[in-house]
């Protein structure tokens, strides 16, 4: 069975993060998106192997994202903190 889970990356000026939202705990860092994607990727399937080693129940993906566009009069002036992605 395939699942697919929200995986949440945040970029901080030394590095990358990532989480999984329906996995508490899971989570990784890497110097960059790339290596993040390579690290959560393998902490998902730990994570998972854990919980059913210790028959504990894997949660099912119940979380989802969206995107939303902020008018101009909203941000005009706002400072920006982050790169782009």
């Amino acid at each position: 069975m395939t699942r697919k889970y929200v995986i949440v990356f945040e970029q901080s000026p030394n590095n990358w993060a990532a989480y999984v939202p329906d996995l508490p705990g899971c989570v990784a860092t890497g110097d960059t998106r790339e290596e993040t994607e390579v690290l959560i990727r393998e902490a998902i399937a730990l994570h998972i192997e854990s919980l059913v080693t210790h028959n504990e129940p894997v949660p099912a993906p119940g979380v989802w994202t969206s995107t939303m566009e902020v008018g101009e009069a909203i941000t005009a002036g706002a400072p920006t903190t982050r790169g782009t992605v």
